[in-house]
Order: C-alpha cells, then structure tokens, then sequence
C-alpha cells in the first residue's frame, strides 16, 4: 500500500491503514511532515517557521489521531477568546455554566464591541442555524447576511473575523451550507464544540508524532521522494516511480493538492471489464478540479525585545491584520526572551501583490493600534509567509464539485481536504478525507470516522445531530 502525501491526509489515511495491518509507505517529496500544515527553518531568520493553524472542540477525527500519536499534550485548549477594537476597547467570549445553545449568552450580552440592535439580530441569525445547517451550498454567505438583516457592524466586527479565521475567504466567496456549519459546531450544538485549539509546537513536530505511529506499526515515511508518474499495470496493480527507484503496490492513496493529483492522474483505466459504477472518471475529476479555486493565506512574523501584552491571541478588529498570535507564550519560553508575534492577513489577495516592507510596515502600525508598548519595543527581525494557495474557496455550488474518495481505477483512492468531505478547508477536513480514503481501501468508507461532537446540554434533549 502506498500513499502519496505526508500531509495531514496521507497521514491519517496511514495510521488507519496500519491500524488494520496494511503494510503501508508514505512518500512525501519535502524534507519535513505536514503538508501545508507545516514548519521549517526558515535560512534567513535561522528559527524554525510556520503559518498559524488551529484546531476547535468539534474536530474530533483530528482530535483522535492526535491522541493515537501522543501529540494530543502538545494542543493548548483555550475556553475564552477576545475581540480588540481600535483604541483600546475589548470583548470576550468564553463559555458559561449554561447548558447548550446558552452556554455563550451571557458573553455576547456583553460584548461592548456590539449594541443592541447588533446582538438581536446575531441571535436571529445565529437561530437559523439551530437544528443544523442547509442541505445545499448555493446561497452565499453575503446574500444570507443581507436575507437575515444583519447590522454593518456586526458583520465587522463578528461574522467576518468568524468566517475568515474559519473559511478564510470573504463572505460573497462563501457557501452558507458551510458557514451555517461552522455557526452550529461552534456557537450551538455543545459547549464543547468551539474550544480553540493552537498547537504548542511547530507544525512538522506536532504532525511528526504520526509518522513515528506509522513507523511503529511496521510502515515507513520516507521524505524527499518526490513521486514522478503512477502507472497500473496489466494484472492490476499499481506502480509508483521516483527519481531512483519504484514502487509496486496493490492500492495507492493520492493524498495531494488538488493541482499535483492531476499531473500524477493515469491517462487511461486498464481494466476494461471493472464491473463497478463509475465514479471520478479521468474527465470528470478534470472537471471537478478546475472548479477547485484557491484563497491565500498571510503571516507576518515579528520577534520583539520585550513582552508587549499578556494575551496568548486575540482578534484584531477594523484593521488589515484579522488574528494575533502570541506564540513565545503559547509556546510557554521565557519572558526574558520577547515576544515571538504571528498577525495573519486571511483571504489575502491583496497581500499577494504587495513587496514584504509593505505588508510589514503596514503590519507594525497597525498592532501599535492595539498594543502601544510596539512603539517602544525593539523589533529584532521579522517575516513575512505568503501562501498563495493556502485553502481552497467553499463557493457557493461547490459541493458536486468535490469528489469522492473512490475513483473509477480500482486501486486508486484520492484524499485532501478538497475532496467530498462534508468540512471546509481545515486540517480536520483533511484528516477526514485521508480517513474517508483508507475506509474506501478497506471496503467501509465509514469504518476508521471518529464520532461527531455530541450535542450538550438542552440540544442533546431537541434531538439534534
């Protein structure tokens, strides 16, 4: 068995696989685990760098690998988060003692960053929401904000830092199938659901703990074999070249970017009498994937001289930067070393035409809005981490657009977060497809799926899933 990607997907596809006794070998073309999840040293920095991911309280399919790794110690859980307005000005949310869908009602009555009419109309929407989220992906997010009556002022300063920091897109580039999602997993169906998780460790090391499971299990992760061309041969099976040798196997996962499965995609199916229904033939997946569109992703990183707040992250709101990471205290070093900052640009298109001192400069300016101790701390050195092709866009119509794990060569399996996973583009929606992909391999598509979130509280009583 191999599996081509040792991303978030290729991982998990992997530790499933050996957890049923495959014999598996993952083949990752960079030096390091994780995918677009992931860290390196950066040559002029000298410091080991990567793009801020979190995780939340509903991914649960991330959330058990993690626990089969060990890497599960390596997740810092947070209950409270906090909005920063321009001059100083801060709301919280955080859960209470109230059962679910209450168990954030007292937070929003008080967020000062919105008036009365704002929050009524945040619970009107926030009630759309309530027994789930719709059946079809074709209403934008922005024709729902207008269909609801959502104040400007809500939309600033709670439905836009929600869906970027969660779709990372703008709202008119959103289905409503997929925020109604994300509103209902986190804000509704438990208290548990929207705890924000932030990786203690860099990303290659949070992920490494997987490869090392695989490894235990009798598999192999072999880094820098950069898979040139896959081929099925007459009696079936399947044969994966790299630069110097090649591989025979009797199943493959692609577990890649929606661009690198296409270039590797076989040209023709061997097998003529395959009895089964056709799916994701080589025409139809072309298709599918030039509906696929990408959304960039910025970071700006700054080490400074001193500590410049006490906050471990923060939303930052009206300005460019969206989400402010303090990672020198996330990660728990001293405060005697500074303060290791990540502000992030989502859906940055803008961003990707603009020079590193622009996006800097812009950048510094406007964190001394938030935090005035920037005018007077030292900036040691700084990056900037443009990501071009970040996530992928859940467009409205999207849906019949991603397809299924299964394809129509036997054998051949596709798994990333771009597949037909039910999720946005998150590292659970991929650990869901390379998941969803070793169950094809297996003959149960649902066999290695851990459990969605159960609903808490009251919600538990509705009868809601």
């Amino acid at each position: 068995m191999v599996v081509v990607g040792a991303g978030a997907a290729g991982l998990a596809a992997a530790v499933a696989l050996t957890q049923a006794g495959k014999r598996v070998t993952v083949l990752e073309r960079k030096p390091y685990v994780g995918g677009r999840a992931c860290s390196y040293e950066h040559p002029a920095l000298q410091e080991v760098v990567d793009s801020q991911h979190v995780l939340l309280g509903c991914c649960t399919n991330l959330i058990e690998l993690c626990e089969q790794a060990g890497s599960a110690d390596s997740i810092r859980w947070y209950d409270k988060q906090t909005f920063l307005e321009p001059g100083g000005r801060s709301s919280t949310i955080a859960t209470s003692g109230l059962p679910a869908p209450f168990h954030f009602a007292p937070s929003f009555l008080k967020m000062s960053m919105l008036g009365w009419k704002d929050k009524l109309g945040l619970a009107r929407g926030l009630m759309e929401f309530f027994r789930g989220f719709p059946a079809d992906d074709y209403e934008s997010v922005d024709q729902w904000l207008k269909r609801t009556g959502q104040t400007e002022l809500s939309i600033r300063h709670f439905w836009n830092p929600m869906l970027m920091a969660t779709l990372n897109d703008r709202v008119a580039h959103c289905s409503t199938r997929y925020a109604g999602k994300v509103f209902h997993e986190l804000f509704i169906k438990s208290s548990t659901g929207g705890r924000l998780g932030i990786p203690t460790v860099p990303l290659s090391e949070f992920y490494q703990a997987a490869g090392r499971l695989i490894e235990s299990r009798g598999g192999k992760v072999q880094l820098r074999a950069s898979v040139e061309a896959i081929a099925q041969e007459q009696d079936g099976r399947w044969r994966v070249n790299i630069a110097d040798t090649c591989y025979t196997a009797d199943a493959i996962i692609l577990a890649l970017p929606f661009e690198q499965t296409q270039r590797l995609l076989p040209a023709v199916r061997l097998n003529e009498h395959y009895s089964a229904p056709t799916l994701n033939t080589r025409d139809e997946l072309e298709l599918k994937m030039a509906r696929q569109i990408h959304s960039p992703y910025t970071s700006i990183l700054l080490w400074f001289d001193r500590e410049i707040t006490d906050l471990d992250h923060a939303w930052l709101l009206d300005t460019t930067i969206e989400w402010f990471f303090h990672k020198s205290r996330i990660r728990r070093y001293a405060p005697e070393k500074g303060s290791y900052i990540e502000v992030v640009i989502a859906g940055s298109r803008a961003q990707l035409s603009m020079t590193r001192d622009e996006i800097l400069s812009g950048a510094l300016k406007e964190l001394e809005i938030f935090f005035p101790v920037v005018k007077r701390a030292k900036l040691i050195k700084s990056g900037v981490l443009k990501e071009a092709r970040a996530t992928f866009s859940v467009v409205p119509g999207l849906d019949k657009f991603r397809p299924h794990q299964t394809t129509e060569w036997p054998g051949l399996y596709l798994a990333g977060d771009w597949t037909a996973t039910e999720w946005p583009s998150t590292m659970e929606g991929a650990v869901r497809s390379g998941r969803l992909a070793a169950g094809a391999v297996m003959g149960d598509e649902k066999r290695f799926m851990a459990a969605d979130t159960p609903a808490s509280g009251l919600m538990r009583w509705l009868g809601v899933s």
